[in-house]
């Protein structure tokens, strides 16, 4: 068993093709999660004709009260486990029991609070819902150092593996339910099956088992470490949770349907483009602390390439989401529509900003990572409660202006350790942010004026490709972006030449 688990703890420095290697994990993890994103976008449509507002609003409700429990949990130690240079198999151990103590004093928390939060909203069904819910702080538990293990091998291909079967199950899973009439019941057994069979997937993967703790200075260490990483993505996660908790207290759990709904289609597409590159990236810029040049070079290239796909894409879902919406759901969800369409413009910046971790967690300065997100999140939910007034739409808006007034400092801040000014940030993403900004700005415009009286497929198709040619144009022709371009090319040389001398 030693000797099968003895590629876990390596020595975490740069080999040869790591670049390279880096980029193909990339292209593996993303397409995982394109499978995932469809098996979510086919279960929401199905869900959301079976289903009403209100089970949504439920769901969203416990959804935005849970959220930072994983990350509790993790207390940060997956990104100490994925970036240090060398780790011991003691003091993984030491951490896996952490965290699994972690996730049964969680929800064990839950479960004595679900009788205050059926009372707070007002909704006597949270109470068994926050119940059953609490499942998935213990699944979290067992799956947080197996899956940072498989990182820090690089194993992102078993790691695709896991999230493409957690996510058909529980996709299936939850229609099935709701064909038969469970209701919220098939929402809430979706996200439980998808973490379980996640635990399930890298424990078979993994095949390390913990010994007994023991409480050494690494680990230590490692806590202190975590506790910067667990600082930020907590608070940043209650001031994302903030508008759908003001929203299902002040407006009601219809209200907040809509809402939940529009963010479910726009967290899978940001989930899609930003979240699986996190390990990869922290996984390679690790390995290259000790080389500022090359790390600010890798650093460019990722960012350019990741804001190139992204900008194209939230674009086109900004100009043809009001009638995505209405097509794939019906006509009652298209209030969700036009929130879909605000969040797609705020995708653009909030990828960005979901990268700040690369650089926070691959340097070893999770403390600074947490003051942003002390900083940060206060803007956030001042920005929740301005828009609150003006409803749903109006907490939406404000919630993507925050965003962008915050994506450049805080990338500057995050890149400040290691030489990376704000110019560097800027040159990185502009002409990105130009060109899917204008994109929008005309593609609407021209939906309105030009394709107003089409149908909605041949309007989203017409409104689509405008939006992708004025993109192209711009980001290519106007600003010569286009080395994600030579990036994609040379993938797919690289992918030829495997099947030629394969077949």
């Amino acid at each position: 068993m030693s000797n099968r688990t003895d590629k876990y703890f390596q020595e975490n420095v740069p080999n040869a093709g790591l670049g390279r290697a880096s980029l193909h994990s990339g292209i593996i993890v993303v397409a995982a999660r394109g499978v995932g994103l469809m098996s979510q976008v086919v279960s929401i449509i199905i869900l959301a004709r079976l289903l009403t507002p209100h089970d949504f609003g439920l769901a969203a409700i416990i959804f935005s009260l849970t959220s930072f429990g994983p990350m509790l949990i993790d207390l940060g130690t997956s990104e100490s486990s994925s970036q240090k240079t060398s780790i011991s198999r003691a003091e993984i151990s030491s951490l896996f029991w952490i965290n699994l103590t972690m996730g049964v004093l969680l929800a064990c928390i839950l479960i004595a609070l679900s009788g205050p939060l059926a009372t707070f909203y007002r909704e006597p069904e949270l109470t068994g819902i926050a119940i059953f819910t609490s499942i998935t702080f213990i699944a979290s538990g067992l799956t947080i150092q197996h899956s940072a293990l498989l990182r820090r091998a690089m194993q992102f291909r078993s790691l695709a593996a896991i999230d493409i079967c957690a996510n058909v199950i529980s996709s299936v899973l939850s229609i099935a339910m709701a064909l038969t009439g469970w209701g919220y019941w098939a929402l809430l057994t979706k996200t439980v099956c998808a973490i379980c069979v996640t635990a399930i997937g890298v424990w078979v993967s993994c095949r390390w088992l913990p010994m007994r703790p023991r409480y050494s200075p690494e680990v230590k260490k490692s806590l202190r470490f975590g506790m910067g990483v667990t600082g930020f993505i907590v608070t940043d996660n209650l001031a994302k949770s903030a508008d759908r908790i003001a929203l299902g207290y002040f407006y009601g759990a219809s209200a907040l349907g809509y809402y939940q709904n529009a963010l479910l289609f726009y967290g899978n597409v940001l989930g899609l483009l930003a979240d699986p590159l996190h390990p990869i990236a922290v996984s390679s810029l690790s390995k290259l602390r000790n080389s500022l040049h090359e790390f600010r070079q890798s650093w460019t290239t990722a960012l350019s390439t990741l804001s190139f796909v992204t900008a194209l894409i939230f674009a086109l879902l900004a100009v043809t989401g009001t009638d995505f919406i209405v097509i794939l759901l019906g006509e009652r969800w298209a209030p969700a529509g036009t929130i879909l369409c605000i969040f797609a413009v705020r995708g653009i910046a909030q990828t960005f900003e979901r990268t700040l971790g690369w650089l926070h967690v691959s340097t070893g300065r999770s403390e600074r990572w947490m003051k942003w997100g002390l900083f940060s999140s206060v803007c956030q939910i001042a920005a929740v409660f301005a828009g609150l007034p003006f409803g749903v739409i109006g907490t939406a808006i404000t919630g993507t202006i925050i965003v962008y007034l915050l994506f450049i400092p805080g990338l500057a801040y995050a890149g400040r350790p290691v030489g990376i000014t704000t110019t560097d940030v800027v040159k990185a993403v502009a002409p990105q942010i130009v060109a899917g900004l204008a994109a929008i700005a005309l593609g609407l415009l021209a939906r309105h004026y030009v394709f107003h009286d089409f149908n909605e497929i041949v309007r989203l198709v017409l409104s689509g490709l405008l939006c992708a040619a004025i993109y192209f144009l711009i980001a290519v022709v106007l600003f010569r972006v286009t080395k994600p371009l030579t990036l994609a090319l040379s993938v797919i040389s690289d992918y030829s030449m495997r099947l030629s001398r394969n077949s």
